[in-house]
């Protein structure tokens, strides 16, 4: 069968700008990789398609390790925050959903952020029902973990003034004792239940948008959590087959909500089940919330809210049930764990079932922000992987640092992590934060904002440019056990690369100038960009 040739590349990298990248690709995979005479000698007389990359600079294809490929494409489509820079101006842009919104229809909002406003604060239920009675009003904080809701989608959850809190969710409350608008963890069940589903043609059209994004991104592959949108492991696997069919040409690794463990046990799948295109991946719990809204499980309390440590979401008799009926289906665990309490509970009962030697994928554990050194050495000790989020220290900085306080614990330590011998992937948490790997890239060596001018946050964290780009390429591949198949520009491994328009050069601000001219996955092109 005849292969691809993609010839005149170059490396990125410093001091290796004249450098020529050819890459020679057969059936997805590449066959030969060195300089464009190197190939031209190799391939002489070979009937090979060419593709001229232009002097593009040439990269191992970038994945993100962990994000939420379907809340991206509602990102995309819905009432978006990001920008919102007060609860003035929520409020603002809500009206203007309002007025352009029948009546009785839900307004759905995402990524609002009280602590990018200035003063810190969110709006209210009441507020909201200002803007609105007519409308139904769920608007989802950044971090996914809580929401505000006006008085109506309150009564369409039917949660009324004498609601309690249970131990892994709960409301905020006034002065006077009602409710706030804010819920928190899973609380928030009975509203996202209220919420009438989308159709299939939605679910797909979603999930297309995402995809398309994430290729013009420069991602040829991404690890997402996608059966709490789409419903049921049918419904999932039909769309990406559909979407593939379609030349949306992105690779996927799907971890599995816990709830949907038995029915892929039916459909007779298990953690590595799949193929070159969409592979099954771990099995995903919560253990916690997140650090923003003072749900992420902290083993002491909160140094700006000394009355609260956060929410553990299963009781260790639960979570233990749940590990158990992982292993029993053939899926590893992938666990979204921030606070060190939240940790103690995942290393302890992974311990206790340590995951059997001829499991093919790792255990994950999903963004450890805080972590003190006895878990360290736990978790070095274990077949675990952690998949961690540059981005998340340019999202949390400062405010972070008044939520910890001075507590004897690492944050956001992706050197120490790399230094303790424990595999790590890059990853957004889109749509969470921004999706771009070359931003990941940047956050990860910096670790400050676009523009800021100081060594950046926790600076004996930051990592150099080739551990930033590990991360996102093989590193990202280890978290998924495929560490011999994808990260590489080698021969046997996965025809993925990145193309973009300059090299890494004149230091980390200049970085986030770069273009996407092409992503290339399985020796096609998934994505071309502009000259």
């Amino acid at each position: 069968m005849a292969g691809t040739w993609f010839f005149g590349g170059r490396s990125p990298y410093p001091g290796q700008e004249e450098q020529s990248v050819s890459i020679y690709c057969e059936e997805g995979k590449i066959r030969a990789a060195g300089t464009d005479r190197e190939l031209e000698l190799l391939l002489s007389g070979k009937n090979a398609a060419r593709v001229d990359l232009d002097g593009g600079y040439v990269l191992p294809g970038l994945a993100d390790c962990h994000m939420h490929l379907s809340m991206q494409g509602m990102k995309l489509a819905a009432l978006d925050f990001s920008g919102a820079a007060s609860k003035e101006e929520m409020l603002r842009l809500l009206k203007q959903r309002a007025d352009a919104t029948p009546p009785g229809e839900w307004i759905l909002g995402l990524n609002w952020n009280e602590n990018a406003f200035r003063p810190a604060v969110a709006p209210t239920r009441d507020e909201l029902d200002a803007v609105t009675t007519r409308h139904p009003v769920l608007l989802t904080r950044v971090c996914y973990h809580s929401w505000l809701a006006n008085t109506e989608a309150f009564r369409r959850a039917g949660v009324g003034e004498a609601a309690v809190d249970s131990a892994s969710g709960g409301y905020g409350r006034d002065e006077a004792g009602r409710l706030n608008g804010r819920i928190y963890e899973d609380a928030g069940l009975a509203f996202q239940a209220a919420v009438p589903e989308p159709d299939y043609a939605e679910k797909k059209a979603c999930i297309r948008r995402a995809a398309q994004y994430a290729l013009s991104l420069g991602l040829t592959a991404v690890h997402t959590d996608d059966l709490r949108f789409l419903g049921d492991v049918d419904t999932m696997l039909r769309i990406y087959r559909e979407l593939r069919q379609e030349g949306v040409l992105l690779r996927t690794h799907q971890l599995v909500y816990y709830p949907h463990l038995a029915e892929a046990k039916a459909m007779g799948l298990q953690a590595g089940s799949g193929g070159e295109w969409l592979r099954i991946g771990a099995a995903k719990v919560f253990a916690d919330g997140v650090l923003g809204g003072r749900t992420a499980w902290l083993s002491e309390p909160y140094a700006d809210a000394p009355g609260q440590s956060g929410y553990p979401i299963h009781t260790p008799v639960a979570f233990a049930a749940i590990v158990r009926a992982a292993r029993a289906a053939g899926f590893p665990v992938a666990v979204h764990a921030i606070g060190d309490a939240a940790v103690d509970l995942v290393l302890a009962e992974l311990e206790r079932q340590p995951l059997p030697a001829a499991a093919g994928l790792p255990d994950r554990l999903i963004h450890v922000p805080v972590l003190r050194d006895d878990q360290l050495v736990r978790m070095g000790r274990l077949r675990l992987a952690a998949d961690i989020q540059p981005p998340f220290v340019t999202g949390d900085y400062p405010w972070v640092l008044e939520r910890l306080g001075q507590r004897a614990v690492h944050r956001y330590a992706w050197r120490t992590l790399l230094s303790a011998g424990i595999p790590c992937g890059g990853s957004s948490d889109a749509p969470i934060e921004p999706p771009s790997p070359l931003y990941g890239l940047y956050t990860a060596v910096a670790r400050r904002r676009p523009g800021e001018a100081h060594p950046g946050y926790e600076p004996g964290e930051r990592l150099t440019l080739a551990e930033a780009v590990r991360l996102y390429t093989y590193g990202s591949a280890q978290t998924a056990g495929e560490e011999g198949e994808r990260g590489l520009l080698a021969p046997g491994y996965g025809a993925d690369f990145t193309v973009v328009d300059r090299p890494f050069a004149d230091g980390p601000e200049e970085w986030l100038r770069m273009k996407v001219r092409r992503t290339v996955v399985n020796g096609q092109t998934a994505y071309e960009g502009d000259r």
